[in-house]
């Protein structure tokens, strides 16, 4: 394997797994894709913004028990204000699953505020005196790629009743939204940056082949410009519609799309490139097929030894009773946690009559 095709391999690992969210997040790790996301979304604030200095910030937020809807992206750059140059949070927030979260609105502050938190601590740890302490503004962005119409402001208000009196006590901020699926092309489209026209394809992802035809060239040609310094940026917009090609698409339409990718883009090999791609997912389908059978076999084995273990106890303890039926009745139930309660209960039970009512309940 070539030194090129090792690299084309780590760059497609770290998009294969967990498209949606995984996808997104490396969108966003080219700082021209995140200047491209507030061109659509806050205009206003680009030219006050150095995005050449956009750093990443390596930390989540992002519960352990939402992790499979979501994922997060934190960056700090320079904010040139009137009345000098600050420092300013980007924070990101993708929302992958194909319906609207009424709570968002209160998530995003929670998130906000652990974000605040963490900033108090690292000035703690430098030993910064508190009045001296200042926390960054955070722009908040919601990036979200769901099917369903988003329907509430991103506000605590969504999730709350409040008096007229009580109004002014409710925490306000403003928020971004950026809902994909139904932002209307122009306005993904306007400043002409490349991530907007990336993501007319995203918008289209489950229409009709033909429909995203229309959306992929109209797409590519907007990418043929990134020439020099953009021509990095060019090869991940392709790499990005080829995967989202091999995940979306059915694979009958998987040749005739990458012959389309591959027509319209000039000086890169993409149909080598997709066939790279179409390994690596099968022989990532391979591998968790096996891990799941490992799996399976390892859960199976302890199953059959804990049923070995409930006829071992009753036969211990009740040796003229039959139990081969009783053994088929145990090797029917699928639930590895309630055998093993059924050890105890075979311990327990005063007859072999009231196990056999337990099995049954």
């Amino acid at each position: 394997m070539t030194t090129q095709d090792q690299e084309v391999r780590r760059f497609i690992n770290t998009l294969i797994e967990h498209f949606p969210d995984r996808s997104a997040r490396w969108l966003f790790q080219n700082k021209e894709n995140v200047r491209g996301l507030l061109e659509i979304i806050a205009n206003d604030l680009v030219d006050l913004i150095d995005f050449n200095q956009l750093v990443p910030i390596n930390r989540s937020f992002i519960a352990e028990t939402l992790r499979e809807q979501e994922a997060d992206i934190l960056f700090r750059v320079p904010f040139k204000s009137r009345t000098g140059t600050e420092s300013v949070l980007i924070y990101i927030l993708i929302e992958h699953q194909s319906s609207f979260d009424p709570t968002m609105g209160f998530r995003v502050l929670f998130y906000m505020m652990m974000i605040w938190d963490a900033e108090r601590r690292e000035a703690a740890n430098r030993t910064v005196p508190r009045s001296e302490l200042r926390l960054p503004p955070i722009l908040p962005i919601v990036f979200y790629t769901g099917n369903q119409r988003w329907e509430t402001k991103l506000t605590l208000e969504t999730i709350m009743d409040v008096p007229q009196e009580l109004s002014r006590f409710v925490p306000s901020y403003d928020s971004l939204l950026l809902s994909v699926k139904e932002t209307d092309e122009a306005t993904l489209t306007r400043s002409g940056h490349p991530l907007g026209w990336l993501l007319t394809v995203l918008q289209k992802e489950k229409a009709d082949k033909e429909t995203l035809q229309r959306a992929l060239i109209d797409s590519l040609s907007h990418f043929e410009g990134l020439g020099g310094s953009g021509s990095s940026q060019r090869q991940e917009a392709i790499g990005y519609l080829l995967l989202l090609i091999l995940h979306r698409r059915v694979p009958a339409e998987h040749d005739e799309l990458i012959t389309l990718i591959d027509r319209h883009t000039r000086d890169m090999e993409v149909e080598p490139m997709a066939q790279t791609m179409a390994e690596v997912l099968l022989e990532r389908g391979i591998a968790q097929g096996i891990e799941q059978g490992i799996e399976q076999g390892i859960e199976q084995g302890a199953r059959q030894s804990t049923i070995e273990n409930i006829i071992a106890v009753l036969n211990a303890r009740f040796p003229d009773e039959e139990l081969n039926t009783l053994k088929v009745a145990l090797e029917a139930i699928g639930d590895l946690e309630r055998l093993k309660q059924l050890i105890l209960d075979a311990s327990l039970t005063p007859s072999f009559e009231a196990f056999q009512r337990t099995l049954d309940t």
